[in-house]
């Protein structure tokens, strides 16, 4: 003889009415991105932080290349401003370049959260440049980037840390 336990054929029934709803409405399971869109996203978020590094000497160029040009994207720097659409992130990106802060930062504890043509990394950036009286100083900011995949390119289309007094506007 089997015994059930008060309850759980009520809680089948509501798990199971949860499911209807959800495939119903469109919800479904996060989708599970293949294997090599890892890395692609791995290189993407690297190319990232490379173009960081050209931008503390000045070049704005490998910021362009790692960046979508839609009119979507979206910047909260170390500077403060909150920009949207391509051209206000490029001049964002172009006036800090002009500072030549100099240094370098690399991501560290990395996380990485994959969808079909969206993802999303988490990291710390961390390293050191140059504050505006001149001093080297270290930085560890915290930082969410987020890319889409374009034309079958990861393209960053959101960037998100921190801000540095030192550059506040």
């Amino acid at each position: 003889m089997m015994v059930r336990q008060p309850g759980i054929a009520r809680l089948r029934r509501a798990a199971w009415a949860m499911a209807l709803a959800f495939a119903f409405i469109g919800v479904s399971a996060p989708a599970q991105a293949p294997v090599n869109d890892k890395a692609a996203v791995l290189a993407a978020n690297a190319q990232f932080y490379a173009a960081i590094n050209a931008m503390f000497k000045g070049e704005v160029g490998p910021i362009e290349a790692v960046w979508s040009h839609a009119d979507d994207v979206t910047y909260m720097g170390p500077t403060g401003e909150f920009e949207t659409g391509w051209s206000a992130v490029l001049k964002d990106w172009q006036g800090q370049a002009a500072q030549k802060l100099g240094g370098r930062v690399e991501p560290v504890d990395i996380h990485v959260v994959i969808g079909r043509d969206l993802a999303i990394v988490a990291d710390y950036e961390q390293g050191e440049n140059t504050n505006a009286d001149g001093k080297v100083q270290k930085v560890k900011l915290r930082a969410t980037n987020i890319f889409r995949k374009e034309n079958g390119q990861w393209k960053m289309i959101g960037h998100h840390t921190d801000q540095l007094p030192y550059l506040a506007k």
